[in-house]
């Protein structure tokens, strides 16, 4: 049985991917799982983040978002049978890659997979459905009736929050960073309170926001990265469609909550002050946050994935067929 690993020597080099014969898989744990993978997704290997945590390996194993039938259970497992479909996140430190026959995986890793939908959906839209609702539901409590700006609705993860979020009755404000775009968040239904396209630069995006909420500002922003500098200051690759932070300030309404995913968010003196005075919080989303806790504190986040089963998988499931995260 062979497995796919990526192998990088130094922090310089090129990664490149090979395969690797694996042994048989042994009998299974006690609170493990062994699986047939039936479709795994292609996620960027965040090799910063590994270096960070000290998880460097010679070999590393390649796909962490999986789907498939349950074969065999450990003595202690009491959330699935044999033959159950699943899906759910390797952690970080797995040993077992993704893109293989079978892998053993823990439990708590794992959730039932809706019947109605397919092995390739439902690997591909699990990890932006738990980023989705980990935003709109544990880093910004959402209810009926708020306003929500959702940076471009049209990624996989945008247009999951936008479903989310109209589900939960908020009013939802999206960007668009092309006409492409534009076209596809204006089909959506529920319609979106407005999209604003930001094609030739993300100038209007607070001003639309205050205009929409008759100047009291939105109560969630999801940014899907920020500018932190002046244009002629910016690193090169940072795209100038992204909004200012110094906008995502403006636009906030008070006691409004700011998710991020800018890792290097930094804010002034002044900025601060500015959230001060609105009561407005600052939240970090982390693709990782569930694995980050598991590799730090040595244990697992047993009931992470469960607590999301009801609502956020199959919402994910539902809401990002029309997204682009790539399945194999």
């Amino acid at each position: 049985m062979k497995g796919l690993y990526f192998q990088q020597n130094s922090p310089n080099e090129d990664i490149t991917f090979v395969f690797q014969e694996r042994e048989n898989l042994p009998v299974t744990e006690e609170n493990y799982v062994k699986l047939q993978v039936k479709a795994c997704a292609l996620s960027r290997i965040n090799t910063k983040l590994l270096a960070e945590m000290k998880m460097e390996k010679e070999f590393f194993p390649v796909g962490r978002e999986i789907a498939g039938i349950v074969l065999d259970v450990g003595s202690k497992v009491s959330f699935f049978r044999p033959d159950d479909e699943v899906v759910g996140i390797l952690p970080l430190d797995s040993e077992d890659p993704g893109l293989c026959e079978a892998v053993r995986v823990h439990e708590h890793y794992l959730v039932h997979k809706p019947e109605k939908v397919s092995w390739t959906e439902a690997a591909g839209t699990v990890r932006d459905g738990v980023r989705a609702y980990t935003a709109l539901h544990y880093l910004s409590p959402l209810s009926a009736g708020k306003a929500v700006l959702i940076m471009d609705g049209a990624s996989t993860l945008g247009t999951i929050a936008i479903q989310l979020a109209l589900h939960r009755g908020a009013k939802v404000i999206s960007t668009a960073s092309s006409l492409e775009d534009k076209q596809h968040l204006e089909r959506l239904r529920p319609p979106l309170a407005r999209v604003v396209d930001v094609s030739h630069g993300s100038a209007r995006v607070a001003e639309s926001c205050l205009e929409e909420t008759g100047g009291l500002g939105v109560d969630i922003v999801l940014d899907a990265g920020v500018r932190l500098y002046r244009e002629e200051d910016e690193p090169p690759g940072k795209s100038q469609l992204l909004p200012h932070k110094h906008d995502i300030l403006t636009l906030l309404g008070v006691g409004g909550r700011w998710v991020t995913t800018e890792e290097n968010l930094q804010l002034d003196p002044p900025d601060c002050h500015c959230l001060f005075l609105k009561g407005a919080t600052v939240a970090f989303l982390n693709d990782d946050v569930w694995n980050l806790s598991n590799v730090q504190q040595g244990k697992y986040l047993s009931t992470y994935l469960k607590r999301c089963d009801g609502e956020a998988i199959s919402w994910c499931f539902q809401a990002a067929f029309g997204g682009t995260h790539p399945a194999a």
